[in-house]
């Protein structure tokens, strides 16, 4: 049997060409919008710990935060070219379909039904977590099993209050449910004692109890009760701009695995490692077929650093947040984090 390629019709291939589908990308309406502009818009939590926070000086920090930044890097070799919009649970994925913003890196779940409903793709996952619950650590308890009866928080919008109700029916268990659509109102409410628990996702939970005078205090339990792939989300219909920050998130990913960190970079560019010399560009080829620079990932680890260098700087040890990398561990290292071949 021939080649499938070789069955091409002369006026497909011309077809194929004139499409600009031959040499390298071909930039959707998000990136030319982009490029006018001079910046990416990335809608980010207003205030979570870690992930997204505005701090003294007036600058937003956290771990989605940085991930925007990234993209800003691959698509503009400039770290300052990205232009934060603080939205809720409730706004967020307005803002993305109406073209308010370009990307969400917000602490967002992967879900099919958001997928396929909201005219939104997920290009990848940047933080595993799972839906947890927090408690006041005088009321004694140690484990989910133990909620029956209680009051819990929950904010509407999210993936949290389907999974909490299902857990419950699941285990036999009742539950009175306390919506509150304002973030710092819930966090507002569960210290004020208005509920016996707070449900979030449990990297959420540990932002909160760091934000707590007292952290000591709560305790976040050890069940993790569903799957929350964290992910970055853009329009459908813009392939060209989900594959940028697709390949973005991998680049920091791939990085870390490789070795390569914003210490060692420029050193790494003589590395005799054909996929080390891939990921910096030392071979061409990888950004060309994106439609950016050859070198958009060395500028990412250059400027901002590796996947491990994003975590520790906003969740690692020497944080408040003291988030275990657990499932966000390399794969080789028994977690989940895994670059498909950049070639």
């Amino acid at each position: 049997m021939r080649p499938i390629h070789r069955l091409l019709t002369a006026a497909a291939i011309g077809a194929v060409a004139a499409l600009g589908w031959t040499d390298g990308a071909l930039a959707g309406p998000t990136i030319e919008a982009i490029k006018k502009r001079g910046n990416i818009r990335c809608g980010v939590s207003p205030s979570t710990a870690g992930f997204s926070i505005v701090d003294s000086q007036g600058v937003r920090r956290g771990f989605d935060a940085d991930v925007c930044r990234a993209v800003a890097i691959a698509m503009f070799g400039d770290i300052s070219k990205v232009e934060f919009v603080a939205t809720t649970t409730q706004t967020r994925f307005t803002a993305l379909q109406s073209g308010e913003v370009d990307i969400l890196s917000r602490l967002t779940t992967w879900s099919l039904t958001r997928n396929s409903t909201l005219g939104l793709n997920f290009p990848a996952v940047t933080f595993y977590d799972g839906t947890g619950f927090i408690v006041p650590k005088k009321l004694g308890v140690k484990s989910a099993k133990e909620l029956n009866g209680a009051t819990v928080c929950l904010q509407p919008s999210t993936t949290t209050e389907m999974v909490v109700a299902d857990y419950f029916r699941q285990n036999n268990m009742k539950f009175t449910a306390v919506v509150i659509e304002n973030a710092e109102e819930m966090r507002n409410a569960y210290f004020a004692g208005r509920c016996d628990v707070y449900a979030n996702d449990r990297s959420s939970l540990a932002a909160i109890r760091a934000q707590t005078a007292t952290p000591d205090d709560h305790v976040v339990l050890p069940e993790l009760i569903s799957k929350e792939p964290l992910a970055v989300a853009v329009r459908k219909g813009d392939e060209e701009w989900g594959d940028v920050v697709r390949w973005t998130v991998y680049a920091m990913i791939e990085a870390e695995e490789l070795g390569v960190d914003s210490k060692n970079v420029d050193q790494m560019l003589g590395s005799n490692d054909p996929n080390v010399k891939r990921l910096l560009g030392v071979t061409p080829g990888n950004g060309k077929s994106l439609g950016i620079d050859d070198k958009f990932a060395y500028n990412v680890v250059k400027m901002l650093g590796n996947y491990a260098e994003i975590y520790d700087k906003n969740l690692g040890p020497t944080t408040a947040i003291n988030l275990e990398r657990g499932l966000n561990t390399l794969w080789n290292k028994g977690g989940l984090l895994y670059s498909p071949p950049m070639r």
